[in-house]
């Protein structure tokens, strides 16, 4: 076996050798994001994943960032919906955004509370299995974000001009 691998990287040593350098520096490409808590004042800048790792504890951070504000309870986002959001803001032309949150994580409870209250809110939102965030990026008109959010053909998209944000989530694509 041996002889057979020092026969193959002598055939083709450069190849091998820029293949393996292409693998490892898109191994190692951080993808981060920025956001602002409209309900919290806070503010987070993250690298969540590198190339195809992505970071527990980063992961851990941003479910506790994107906690559900009225109760404090945290839940373990679907990560699909970091790697959404980081490609919308590459769509949008604007990869180093701040990305307002709206609303992340919802509790049962609140999630009811809203319904109640008359927010448009669906029974069995996504909000409450942490696959959906609501957001406006500053300095993007909501409509362009809503079509870029569409064009990636990636989940579910809420265009809530009224109220100045869009909903994307990881479920099935559908629009509203």
């Amino acid at each position: 076996m041996l002889v057979c691998i020092v026969a193959l990287v002598s055939l083709c040593p450069g190849s091998l050798l820029k293949a393996n350098s292409a693998l490892s520096s898109s191994a190692a490409a951080p993808y981060r994001l920025r956001f602002f808590h409209t309900h919290t004042g806070e503010r987070l800048d993250i690298v969540y994943r590198h190339g195809n790792a992505y970071d527990p504890n980063a992961l851990a951070t941003l479910n506790h960032y994107l906690r559900d504000h009225r109760t404090g309870d945290v839940r373990s986002y679907d990560p699909r919906l970091f790697d959404l959001l980081h490609d919308l803001t590459i769509a949008l032309g604007r990869p180093n955004a701040e990305i307002d949150v709206i609303c992340g994580y919802r509790t049962p409870w609140s999630n009811e509370y809203l319904r109640m209250h008359g927010h448009g809110v669906a029974l069995h939102s996504l909000h409450m299995q942490a696959m959906a965030i609501d957001i406006r990026v500053p300095g993007v008109a909501t409509s362009r974000l809503r079509d870029a959010a569409l064009a990636l053909h990636r989940g579910g998209v809420g265009y809530y001009a009224g109220s100045n944000f869009v909903h994307v989530d990881v479920g099935r694509v559908r629009r509203w």
